[in-house]
């Protein structure tokens, strides 16, 4: 068996764990992972990334499927990943992305209740294939030095309510 240090992960395993929807809380608290809290959508960095700059968007309401959204919440939405994608690609500058949403858990979805879009940045080269032959991921950038670098740009994007 291989190890694979990764020691800024005892703060999250010996903390207590959050009861509720990531997003709500993300919503009501101050959550050191949230980029962007708009008028329908919301942006937070993801906290179990497959790569650096791993970013969830999600409608502000609590709602699990495409045809619960309103028109303006799935214009939004679709904006707002489009807006999250042009802050990765000048900031952290990736040859490519995976844009993607699961619904419901066979299809992946870690937190099925609350509909969110995955935006993954990708590089030539990067460590992800590690994850499908290794079963270990590399994440070269601490969390919040990720957070500290996008955050600038995300204040840029319409208030916060």
């Amino acid at each position: 068996m291989k190890t694979m240090w990764a020691p800024w992960r005892i703060e999250y395993i010996v903390s207590d764990k959050e009861e509720g929807c990531i997003f709500c809380n993300a919503l009501s608290n101050k959550d050191d992972l949230a980029l962007f809290k708009g008028r329908v959508t919301m942006v937070l960095m993801n906290k179990f990334p497959y790569i650096n700059g791993h970013l969830l968007v999600a409608p502000r309401r609590h709602i699990s499927a495409l045809d619960q959204l309103s028109k303006e919440e799935m214009g939004d939405l679709l904006m707002t990943v489009e807006q999250s994608t042009g802050i990765l690609k000048n900031v952290m500058k990736p040859d490519g992305f995976n844009i993607g949403l699961n619904l419901g858990k066979v299809a992946g979805a870690g937190v099925e209740e609350h509909l969110h879009f995955h935006i993954v940045p990708r590089w030539f080269g990067d460590t992800n294939a590690f994850t499908v032959f290794a079963d270990v991921r590399v994440i070269p950038e601490h969390l919040q030095a990720t957070y500290n670098n996008l955050k600038l740009y995300f204040d840029k994007l319409e208030p916060t309510t």
